[in-house]
């Protein structure tokens, strides 16, 4: 399935439940925090190794929440006529450019903090 057949089926899922009266962008949004909230609380006290290497159980719940996001930034994406693969592309080249490889190679800070001298930790 591509992005506008999953788009189209969101759509007709919600038409089928007269549930388009519910999706307004400010529910939506509050949905889509509930269910990062939820891919989250899957790492919450693990630490970054552990984070990497989840059981397969856990992948499984976390996979679900990820798809529920998905869903409801698509839906909302839908709702707001905002073409995701268009704003993502765009995103991505504005990030390429604030974020050149041969300055930023091992770097976590922002591209705001390029100027500044790197803290010792």
């Amino acid at each position: 399935m591509d992005l506008q057949e999953l788009r189209t089926r969101l759509q007709r899922f919600a038409d089928e439940r007269d549930w388009n009266q519910f999706h307004s962008p400010k529910n939506l949004v509050m949905a889509l925090t509930v269910e990062v909230a939820e891919v989250a609380e899957h790492f919450q006290w693990l630490t970054e190794e552990a984070s990497r290497d989840l059981p397969q159980a856990t992948r499984d719940a976390v996979a679900a929440e990820i798809a529920d996001v998905q869903i409801y930034l698509v839906r909302l994406a839908d709702i707001l006529e905002i073409d995701l693969l268009e704003t993502a592309e765009a995103k991505l080249l504005e990030n390429e450019a604030k974020y050149p490889p041969g300055r930023v190679r091992g770097s976590a800070r922002k591209y705001t903090e390029y100027d500044e001298p790197e803290s010792e930790p």
